[in-house]
């Protein structure tokens, strides 16, 4: 369990994994949240079997005439990373025009992983947690729950 953060009136919760964000915001308090959708962000992203065009290539291993087939590309994965990196971007868009003060990100490790060497610092500043799970398909209730169990007043 993290030490207390404040997540007073219109702070910021991002809650994503890599193909659907929820941008939160909390309307309550500290002691009692509300939070409220205000923005979501989704990207179409097949798996990585309906995105490949060809079977995996093969390279030589020398002179012998031997081929080694070479890993396929897993662009399913890349485009998890690639919606991270634009969250990122989102945030400090935002961020920039002081649409918010303090920002909650709740997102699985990979992706939090993906997300913190681009946000811009102006973001950084602005960050007052972090929670590494995976929430975006839970209820709203239920993610104030989780919030509060991990971050909020003990």
């Amino acid at each position: 369990m993290s030490d207390h953060v404040k997540i007073g009136t219109g702070t910021w919760i991002v809650v994503a994994d890599g193909e659907k964000a929820l941008f939160l915001e909390n309307e309550g308090d500290d002691q009692d949240y509300n939070f409220r959708v205000r923005r979501i962000e989704q990207q179409d992203n097949p798996p990585a079997r309906d995105q490949a065009t060809d079977a995996p290539g093969r390279r030589s291993d020398g002179p012998q005439g031997h081929y080694s087939a070479m890993e396929p590309t897993d662009w399913h994965e890349i485009g998890k990373e690639r919606f991270a990196r634009d969250l990122a971007d989102i945030l400090y868009a935002q961020a920039h025009k002081g649409r918010y003060d303090r920002l909650i990100l709740i997102a699985g490790p990979n992706i939090l992983g993906e997300m913190r060497p681009n946000l811009h610092k102006e973001v950084r500043n602005r960050l007052a947690g972090e929670i590494p799970k995976t929430l975006t398909n839970h209820r709203l209730d239920d993610v104030e729950k989780i919030v509060r169990s991990e971050l909020g007043p003990g």
